[in-house]
């Protein structure tokens, strides 16, 4: 398995959207029991941006997204979507090591559905709840000194230009 994370393309909005729908409709009907194709496409074509977000690769096949997105001092991870295939297979954990290490020295926040499967994964990379409204959870994980370059669970992670091996 080898990860890489290319740049997005302006095209690449729909395949967020598509994504999107697949990864989170059943968590959104869940949270706020509804589910609205056309909001959550126009949610996604209102965010969208292919100079932050890139898209996730396992091998030569697409398999996620991810969105960094600069705010002030602080970094939001934002569209984190992962294929089904590709979930519970250390994809996720990889990507955020690629990631986290590239923008170390800021903190970064996300917000994430109550009781989303995804909030473990957050937590056992140093992110922590700072808010919570019933639907919406908001974490941040606090920068750390650019030299605390091992990965959260002691797994060892080699990332050269976006690729992890």
């Amino acid at each position: 398995m080898v990860i890489t994370l290319i740049p997005a393309a302006p095209g690449d909005v729909d395949y967020v959207i598509d994504l999107k729908a697949t990864v989170l409709r059943a968590d959104l009907e869940r949270a706020v029991g509804a589910w609205s194709p056309s909001r959550s496409a126009q949610r996604v074509r209102d965010h969208f941006s292919p100079a932050w977000t890139r898209i996730v690769r396992d091998d030569d096949e697409r398999v996620g997204t991810i969105t960094m997105r600069p705010e002030g001092g602080a970094v939001w991870l934002e569209m984190f979507y992962l294929e089904p295939v590709a979930q519970g297979r250390g994809i996720g954990s990889a990507v955020l090591e690629i990631v986290l290490a590239e923008v170390a020295d800021r903190d970064v926040q996300l917000q994430v559905l109550d009781g989303s499967r995804a909030r473990p994964l957050y937590e056992r990379h140093g992110f922590v709840l700072v808010s919570a409204d019933g639907v919406d959870d908001i974490l941040v994980r606090s920068a750390r000194p650019a030299d605390a370059g091992q990965p959260h669970g002691g797994e060892t992670v080699h990332a050269r230009a976006g690729v992890l091996e």
